[in-house]
């Protein structure tokens, strides 16, 4: 057990945060504990929240990044999860409501963030919240983030974006009568990428294939752990950001492996078929993405190497 001065009793500013246990699953969208990496959040003094993260030293999903660095897409799914279990804590969003991002950024400081040692990472969160919204019930409709990440007491990285909730009712009427159309059993007989080449453990973690000369957004295990913990009616947010992650190591051979930022904007909900098509372009540590379906831009952003 690794706690810091021990577990309080009262959700106040004074208790010390723990990383002993996971918080419920079902407050963060998982259905695996496995995939769990927020073990405590409280008001923080001033405002705002302070969240306990546990990142374990070996996760299927995200691999070691440069040898003995976490992956940087750690940091998007602790903001994920925090963009989840806040407003689920604290400011009465229903559980039944559906979680819909809207855009997320994430920056590294690659002289400060930890190396991995025994046992897990434990990451400390300052978290600032704005940009409550309502809706016509008075309701919390959307919020915004901003995440400050330290380990031994250094700020590492920073992260935030936006998120709206949407009551059943009104998700049906956003999605127009797709609600019931989920993931494909199987994913088309594509050729893919070489693992190593875009910076995963094997083969079931590859998100994008190839159609000729066009890269397309078509992930090779469509039971995946992660990607798939639970089951959606569009692309989830976090294969949009992590196809655009291979796509721009596919393009750059190898070169951009890694990014220590990167923006996405998601303007659009990207269906599972036709698969969507991502465009990126290199420059220097740079790489600019799009992604495109059915005719429409559905998302684009950038990432940053060192």
């Amino acid at each position: 057990m690794n706690t810091s001065g021990g577990v309080g009793r009262y959700d106040g500013y004074d208790r010390p945060l723990s990383w002993s246990r996971t918080v419920a699953r079902e407050l963060v969208h998982r259905a695996s504990v496995a995939e769990v990496l927020l073990t405590d959040v409280r008001r923080a003094r001033g405002g705002g929240f302070e969240a306990a993260a546990s990142w374990p030293r070996s996760h299927p999903t995200f691999p070691r990044g440069g040898g003995e660095l976490h992956s940087p897409l750690m940091i998007v799914e602790t903001l994920r999860q925090l963009g989840i279990y806040i407003p689920l804590r604290y400011f009465a969003v229903r559980p039944s409501a559906n979680l819909v991002i809207t855009d997320l950024f994430y920056e590294i400081d690659p002289a400060a963030e930890p190396r991995l040692v025994s046992g897990a990472t434990c990451v400390r969160c300052r978290v600032g919240v704005s940009g409550l919204r309502h809706d016509a019930e008075g309701a919390v409709s959307g919020v915004r983030l901003e995440v400050d990440y330290l380990a031994g007491g250094v700020v590492f990285a920073r992260a935030g974006g936006g998120a709206r909730f949407f009551r059943p009712e009104q998700y049906d009427a956003v999605r127009e009568g797709r609600t019931a159309v989920t993931a494909p059993a199987g994913a088309a007989d594509r050729t893919r990428p070489d693992p190593a080449g875009v910076g995963v453990s094997g083969a079931h973690d590859v998100v994008i294939g190839t159609d000729g000369a066009t890269l397309l957004v078509e992930p090779a295990d469509m039971r995946h752990p992660y990607f798939f913990d639970h089951a959606t009616d569009h692309l989830p947010g976090m294969i949009v950001l992590e196809a655009a992650r291979q796509a721009a190591a596919f393009v750059s051979h190898g070169r951009l492996l890694r990014p220590t930022a990167g923006r996405l904007k998601t303007a659009r909900f990207i269906e599972y078929d036709p698969p969507a098509r991502v465009l990126c372009v290199p420059h220097h540590a740079t790489c600019v993405f799009r992604f495109f379906q059915d005719g429409l831009q559905k998302a684009f952003g950038v990432l940053r190497y060192q």
